[in-house]
């Protein structure tokens, strides 16, 4: 990644112009935190027009210019801008419920494009603006992302990488990409670009979810992922990879790969080990890494399940929020996932950054959206309280702005943590082991 500058994305093309103009208007609140720093600032106000920020700052100095622009003003909140999803699979209402015909196969493509746009919207509802999708089959996060941009649907914006790159029988295989040769891995790059993708994303490791394949072994050799990475790079498109094993995290880092879903540290034997020489490597590298990796294996009494994230956090990584949304947890975790950051030990601060500036670059759209600074398009959200001295606050949500026009915000219902690892990624990785020894 180094001396690497990919452009933004195409999701952060303003929304389809043929809407209706978003109006222009002031908001306020006793709070604003911009993303450009942990700090906040007191009774603080923001301009917006045309779908972009035209300023920011102190209520009080507010230019006499957007004076008499309609203001609301939301006393005992927050004003911030919309938070990130760096890892989400948006299909999953598809597994969980079919057409009622004799043939639901032969709707497979459309059903998921459209049971994708209900996680789109319950993400939204939550605040999350913005949304990096890590694997769709047939790119139906493609079409996903160009209907909410031409205003056919109402969602977030959406980085899409369409089908995740693997090889035969390799992790997600059954809705990914499969390449097993540099010739058909630089193919599948060009596909990508073809379809209109904003990323590449490869399985760089097995899974815990896929039967056929070992979370711990590397899928690639380093000269397949410099290939993949070099490419897409070429095309000035970002590269992330999912990898739970750290030979494979290795081979993508010094591969040159933008972004890291799980990094889970897991070794040749299965057991994880965390690895500070090569996190200290991610770091020196600008390698922007989720918080999804699976809970220490075997258990450790005690441990925070977010403990790598802090490991990774002490060792200045550039933390990202992403939870593998759709395929392991639900819209609705969204919140709590960054509770078990903060009992994790990460500074709530930290936290806010890495869900919102922080975020916006790792999926591309760094200068396009996460800060409340003009020239950014106006994506933001107002939550009541004080989000920085208790992250509760992202529970109450006041309002939802997206390219500058009101979010129609939806109910989703609570999500309640598992108890246990009930329904977690170690769940998974233990099916995965009792699989094997069958």
């Amino acid at each position: 990644m180094a001396g690497f500058s990919f452009a933004p994305v195409a999701a952060s093309r303003a929304l389809d112009q043929t809407l209706p103009a978003a109006p222009a208007r002031v908001l306020r609140a006793d709070r604003l935190f911009t993303g450009a720093s942990p700090q906040t600032v007191p009774q603080g106000a923001v301009a917006i027009a045309d779908g972009f920020v035209v300023w920011s700052g102190p209520a009080a100095a507010l230019p006499a210019e957007y004076a008499g622009w309609l203001t609301d003003d939301y006393g005992d909140a927050t004003l911030l801008p919309g938070l990130v999803e760096t890892h989400a699979h948006l299909a999953a209402y598809e597994k969980a419920v079919q057409p009622d015909v004799p043939a639901p196969e032969t709707h497979k493509v459309a059903w998921e494009t459209l049971s994708s746009v209900k996680i789109a919207r319950q993400l939204a509802s939550l605040g999350v603006t913005a949304v990096q999708s890590l694997g769709a089959a047939d790119y139906t996060d493609v079409a996903l992302r160009e209907a909410i941009r031409a205003g056919l649907v109402p969602g977030p914006r959406l980085v899409a990488a369409g089908p995740a790159v693997t090889l035969t029988a390799g992790h997600g295989w059954r809705g990914g990409a499969a390449a097993d040769s540099i010739p058909e891995l630089l193919r599948q790059v060009r596909f990508h670009h073809q379809a209109g993708a904003d990323l590449v994303k490869v399985m760089a490791t097995g899974g815990f979810m896929s039967h056929s394949t070992a979370p711990w072994n590397a899928q690639f050799t380093l000269a397949e992922l410099l290939a993949i990475a070099d490419d897409a790079h070429r095309l000035g498109h970002h590269a992330a990879v999912h990898a739970h094993g750290t030979e494979g995290i290795r081979r993508a880092v010094r591969a040159g790969f933008d972004f890291i879903a799980h990094c889970s540290f897991v070794d040749a034997d299965g057991r994880t080990a965390f690895d500070p020489q090569l996190a200290d490597e991610i770091a020196q590298r600008g390698v922007f890494v989720d918080s999804s990796a699976v809970p220490a294996f075997p258990v450790v009494p005690g441990q925070p399940a977010a403990a790598l994230a802090k490991q990774l956090y002490d060792h200045g990584v550039l933390l990202v929020i992403g939870h593998d949304i759709g395929a392991v947890t639900s819209a609705a975790a969204y919140r709590h996932g960054l509770s078990r950051l903060a009992e994790a030990g990460l500074p709530t601060a930290e936290i806010l950054l890495a869900a919102t500036s922080r975020g916006a670059a790792a999926v591309g759209l760094s200068g396009v959206v996460g800060v409340l600074e003009p020239g950014y398009q106006a994506d933001l959200i107002v939550v009541g309280g004080n989000p920085l001295a208790n992250l509760a606050a992202l529970d109450d949500i006041r309002e939802v702005v997206i390219g500058g026009r009101r979010f129609d915000r939806e109910t989703v219902p609570p999500w309640t943590p598992p108890v246990g690892n009930a329904g977690s990624p170690e769940v998974a990785r233990q099916a995965w082991l009792d699989r094997q020894s069958r």
